[in-house]
């Protein structure tokens, strides 16, 4: 994604913020560590995160594993709302720009949602851990025949 991009997006930080969270509270809360009260205290870090993952090279990302979308993990919510601002913050910048290249366009989008995925993947994995025993055998066994995927930014 091109720095300049990436800066207009972080300008935007307050406002994504403002929308993820309001997102957040509209999720269905599946456990009390999913309570959005519980779960704003990580989108600073979060943000931080995923604009750091945005300026490093795209890297090959494995596919997300098949979750057990029975057994409620928070981070699930939490990344689908955070995806959904920034990719509306993405889409109304990538709007005001009419000369974009659809290519580039379509890069950086693409490059979001590896960053989101991979954050959510990397949540959902060490929360996968702490479950019980079917759980987290169904999680390493997914690992097992999981192949790998790479998305070019």
């Amino acid at each position: 994604m091109h720095e300049k991009t990436i800066r207009a997006l972080q300008a935007r930080r307050a406002q994504i913020r403002t929308r993820w969270e309001a997102l957040l509270r509209i999720e269905k809360v599946t456990t009390p560590l999913a309570n959005p009260d519980t779960l704003v205290f990580a989108l600073n870090q979060s943000l931080d995160e995923i604009f750091t993952g945005l300026r490093q090279p795209a890297a090959p990302l494995e596919l997300a594993a098949p979750t057990n979308a029975d057994w409620p993990c928070p981070w699930r919510a939490y990344y689908r709302a955070g995806e959904q601002a920034l990719l509306e913050s993405l889409i109304l910048l990538q709007a005001r720009t009419p000369a974009l290249d659809p290519a580039t366009r379509d890069q950086s989008f693409a490059r979001l949602k590896q960053v989101i995925g991979h954050l959510t993947q990397r949540e959902v994995s060490a929360w996968r851990g702490l479950g019980p025993p079917s759980v987290r055998r169904a999680g390493d066994q997914a690992r097992r025949v999981r192949p790998r995927a790479s998305v070019s930014a």
